[in-house]
């Protein structure tokens, strides 16, 4: 077993309140989600608050999607702390953070996800390691999120 962390960050035209209200509304993620286009016909089910602490979002798809779930944990005017759970293909616990870092510009977007390799996770990481599984799609995720966010879409 071995601990994890990838992070990825971006810089965003925009205050760090529309970054975060994008992140904490999980029905919102479609939009700039990486891996929300894994499967046309991905079930999502939404529970919970509406947005914020305590909002939760599961999915169930076919095998690149997969099946888990989040719950947004923590929020604070800099950090969106999610919890992360897999169940399908492989089982796994993991702590998603989307800091938020006033600059100059807008603001400085960071997706962290720190974690442990545990089972067949654990194995398949000392072949293929998690920076190699997940930055790429972090990559994406944060260029759909900038780009949204800059061209000034409008709320869901």
């Amino acid at each position: 077993m071995g601990e994890f962390q990838i992070a990825r960050s971006t810089r965003v035209a925009a205050d760090p309140a529309d970054v975060q209200a994008l992140v904490v509304d999980f029905h919102r993620w479609r939009s700039w989600s990486p891996w929300e286009d894994t499967d046309p016909g991905m079930e999502r089910v939404y529970s919970g608050a509406e947005s914020g602490v305590g909002a939760a979002y599961a999915w169930s798809g076919n095998r690149k999607a997969g099946a888990g779930s989040m719950r947004i944990v923590e929020v604070t005017p800099t950090a969106v702390t999610v919890g992360l759970a897999f169940t399908r293909p492989m089982r796994a616990e993991n702590t998603v953070v989307f800091g938020t870092e006033p600059v100059a510009d807008g603001t400085l977007v960071t997706w962290t996800m720190q974690g442990v390799h545990a089972g067949l996770m654990g194995l398949l990481a000392r072949f293929v390691p998690m920076e190699k599984l997940v930055a790429g799609d972090f990559e994406k995720g944060l260029a759909a999120m900038k780009a949204q966010l800059e061209a000034g879409v409008p709320e869901a």
